[in-house]
């Protein structure tokens, strides 16, 4: 294995200048001894190495596109120790460490260090998933952010000061508008051969240095005022609905609860998540839904009102469209499209939230 990951699997490495290189040229064997492109495979495909090589560089670029019936294991591509940043496009995600979880939507930018604590990531199912990632090793952390310590984001500096006991994730924020056209050209880049890996390393650290370092507005503190208070009444509302998922509030009792008009926060909510509140409470209901079925100590109907549905057609329909296949076929790991068992291991995430 690299002296960068020893002993574990290496990413990114077997289409390592292949996805450039002419029609019909003899491929190149991988770098190491693992590519992430055999992971996407087990996994269902939809993976594109743009740029680099966890390994070998420190650093990779990465395309992903496809459609998913059932949650897909995201985190099997994570590295330890390194610090990831994700444009996603399009799809949700759900990202679990500790007692903690947030879900990140479309049109959103996720930041993620992986450490020795197991940080659970699934893509969920129901809509195509696009998003770009660029993963970084702590190495190449360490040779460009060395002696910026003080002004790095929160997750950064823990991760380039190697606390690795307990994986790290930031709140999700909006998609810039630039990065939804720049993700176009990173898969389109505007030159060739030698010159295209210069420039994909130029966008590395482009990337580094526009979410790596922690906004600064006047009176000190990171992002403006107006951002901070929209993002805590988001996090409250998540947490009073994964409280209170058989009676959950009404919106308008939501708007007081957290301070301010049923209107405005529906609209600050779907801005930060990209989802609707209602959208939202049946995504964490029928994850919850999932775990009480595969743990064999609920049948559908007691599932069902244990997350507030008193009407079994409607959870079932409801449970279709979230988890890609019916609850009575879930704990024996069917999907009603295709009757095949799924991936060894393949579970829903945990929908528990910070309290």
């Amino acid at each position: 294995m690299s002296e960068t990951n020893p002993g574990i699997p290496c990413l990114g490495e077997l289409t390592v200048g292949h996805a450039s290189a002419p029609k019909g040229a003899a491929r190149r064997g991988p770098a190491c001894d693992f590519a992430e492109a055999r992971v996407w495979d087990a996994l269902g495909g939809g993976w594109q190495c743009l740029h680099g090589c966890y390994c070998q560089q420190g650093v990779s670029i990465e395309w992903h596109d496809f459609a998913c019936d059932k949650p897909r294991d995201w985190a099997r591509s994570f590295h330890p120790g390194s610090v990831e940043l994700c444009l996603n496009v399009s799809g949700h995600a759900r990202l679990t460490w500790g007692k903690e979880s947030l879900l990140l939507g479309p049109v959103t930018v996720g930041l993620y260090a992986v450490a020795d604590e197991k940080l659970s990531a699934w893509r969920l199912p129901g809509a195509r998933h696009q998003f770009l990632t660029v993963e970084y090793s702590p190495g190449f952390l360490e040779r460009h952010l060395t002696g910026h310590e003080a002004t790095l984001h929160p997750v950064v500096r823990l991760a380039l000061r190697q606390h690795r006991d307990a994986a790290m994730v930031a709140p999700p924020v909006r998609l810039p508008t630039h990065w939804r056209k720049g993700i176009e050209r990173l898969r389109l880049p505007p030159v060739t051969g030698s010159a295209a890996a210069l420039w994909y390393q130029s966008k590395a650290l482009e990337v580094m240095a526009e979410f790596f370092f922690a906004p600064v507005n006047k009176d000190g503190g990171g992002g403006s005022r107006q951002q901070q208070v929209s993002r805590q009444r988001v996090e409250r509302v998540i947490g009073i609905l994964s409280q209170r998922l058989v009676e959950p509030p009404a919106l308008k009792e939501l708007g007081r609860e957290v301070g301010c008009s049923s209107y405005y926060l529906s609209r600050t909510f779907s801005r930060e998540m990209g989802m609707t509140i209602p959208q939202y409470l049946r995504q964490i209901r029928m994850e919850r839904a999932a775990e009480l079925l595969k743990s064999g100590k609920f049948n559908v109907t007691e599932a069902a009102l244990e997350v507030g549905y008193n009407s079994l057609s409607h959870f079932s329909l409801a449970f279709c469209k979230t988890m890609g296949c019916c609850p009575g076929l879930y704990p024996l790991g069917l999907t009603r499209s295709t009757g095949m068992k799924p991936t060894p291991g393949l579970r829903p995430a945990s929908a528990t939230h910070r309290q």
